[in-house]
């Protein structure tokens, strides 16, 4: 008996879901517009993996049983794949926007960090700044206290020698008589009395000079202090508002350097939460990467057992006409002609499904944050929705059903072409025209161009099996 894929034993096919609809258009997630050819081809690349993840390939109903609701299938494959996180393009998506925010947040975090380092050399400079300013300021204060002192010490003192001159200029003004020296002679004086006299007047006008010298020098002294007091004034000015500006400046980078850290402190915890989210994007990513490959492994192990089949199949019809062939002969009495394979009709080619561009070939691509290999296991062709799909070949539909990342696909077993058993796969379909079980012919329309599943735009993005393993179609297009 041919294997079927996992769960499509035919006891079991009362709990499979399929989709046997005809073509109701399952809604696209919203995508960018701007992603780039590489971005496209990795979400391409993970289609096959992708596919299986849901629970593998739906049964082969029998002939006689009735499809079941189209509603109800669908419902509960996105139930099966999570809606969203099963696929590995969304994801890839998700983990791409997580490592930039989190690069983003990182490049953040430096500048903050660098201008907050910058703000906290600059507010040291202005503490430092600010006790040399108050030290100036003291000093000048100091300065202008002593020369205020001074200059009314020397107020004081003019005012003392102002008195003092003044006494001194009365007195010589009353003993300045001519008369002084003839009333000494005239009184008999002795001449030592008249010397006596003479000096005491000498004195009394030397101490009228002298009195009026030190007036002033006192004068000059006390202008000489009011020019220190004025320039003390200016300087003791100049040093308060020196001081003003680095008590402001030193204000102004506080301020600055607490928001900087609050920001800083902001921009820490958002980074520590986005590379959490892009620590468990990639974690996340990278088990359903290795769940997928293991249960494509399982399917391929699935579609390589019925290849098995059908080459042994075609084997045995071959070994059946040649002996039709060895007893034909002996009854018409000549040697049994050579009976050739199963026919393929098309020369072990197959025709283009949609004859329009390749938009991406199939390939590994490099995972940029994995870093790791992938392959896009299948060929995009490029055209509009709605655009008729027609069969690479003819075959049996075998399989159709709705995945969260192929959207609608559509199987088709052409069986053995050229020694090798041959299946087709398409992708994205907006609707089918083929069901499971119906014959097929090369060139018939089987179903239409969409945009379901996880897809960037409407494509068809075909595939080929060769004997169970996923290979490039350009090598049998």
């Amino acid at each position: 008996m041919v294997p079927h894929f996992p769960g499509a034993d035919p006891r079991e096919r009362a709990s499979i879901k399929r989709d046997d609809s005809t073509g109701t258009p399952a809604r696209p997630r919203p995508r960018s517009s701007t992603r780039s050819q590489g971005r496209q081809t990795v979400v391409a690349a993970c289609c096959l993996v992708l596919s299986l993840s849901a629970g593998a390939l739906a049964a082969v109903p029998s002939a006689q049983a009735d499809p079941p609701d189209p509603a109800k299938k669908k419902k509960e494959l996105d139930a099966q794949i999570g809606q969203s996180k099963a696929d590995l393009a969304a994801a890839s998506d998700q983990l791409g926007s997580a490592i930039t925010a989190y690069t983003n947040a990182d490049a953040k975090l430096k500048v903050v960090q660098t201008r907050y380092a910058a703000a906290q050399g600059r507010l040291a400079a202005a503490k430092a700044a600010d006790v040399v300013a108050a030290s100036k300021l003291a000093q000048a204060e100091q300065a202008l206290r002593a020369a205020v002192a001074d200059v009314e010490a020397g107020i004081q003192q003019i005012a003392e020698k102002r008195a003092l001159a003044g006494r001194a200029v009365r007195s010589a003004y009353q003993q300045q008589n001519s008369l002084v020296g003839l009333s000494i002679a005239l009184q008999g004086a002795s001449p030592s009395d008249v010397a006596t006299g003479i000096q005491v007047q000498r004195n009394v006008f030397g101490i009228q000079g002298n009195a009026i010298t030190n007036l002033n020098n006192a004068q000059a002294q006390l202008a000489s202090k009011q020019v220190k007091v004025a320039a003390a004034e200016q300087s003791a000015a100049a040093a308060r508002a020196e001081s003003a500006r680095t008590v402001k400046e030193v204000t102004e980078l506080t301020q600055q350097v607490a928001a900087d850290k609050a920001e800083a402190q902001a921009v820490t915890t958002e980074k520590q939460v986005l590379y959490k989210r892009a620590e468990r994007e990639k974690n996340s990513e990278q088990a359903q990467y290795n769940a997928l490959l293991a249960e494509r492994t399982k399917v391929e192990q699935v579609l390589i057992a019925r290849a098995r089949a059908e080459k042994a199949a075609a084997e045995r019809r071959k070994a059946a006409r040649e002996k039709a062939e060895r007893d034909k002969a002996r009854r018409e009495g000549r040697p049994p002609r050579p009976v050739p394979n199963d026919p393929d009709d098309g020369g072990g080619r197959l025709s283009k499904p949609i004859d329009t561009y390749i938009t991406s070939p199939f390939g590994m691509r490099y995972h940029p944050i994995l870093h790791y290999w992938k392959l896009h296991d299948g060929t995009d062709f490029g055209a509009g929705c709605g655009t008729p799909i027609r069969a690479a070949a003819s075959g049996r539909v075998t399989d159709k059903y709705y995945n969260g990342g192929y959207g609608n696909r559509l199987f088709v077993s052409h069986g053995v072409i050229g020694g090798s058993s041959v299946t087709t796969v398409y992708n994205h379909l907006s609707r089918y025209k083929a069901n499971v079980g119906d014959r097929v012919t090369r060139g018939e329309i089987i179903g239409y161009v969409g945009t379901t599943g996880y897809s960037t735009g409407c494509h068809l993005h075909f595939m080929v099996y060769q004997d169970g393993r996923v290979v490039n179609p350009m090598k049998w297009l």
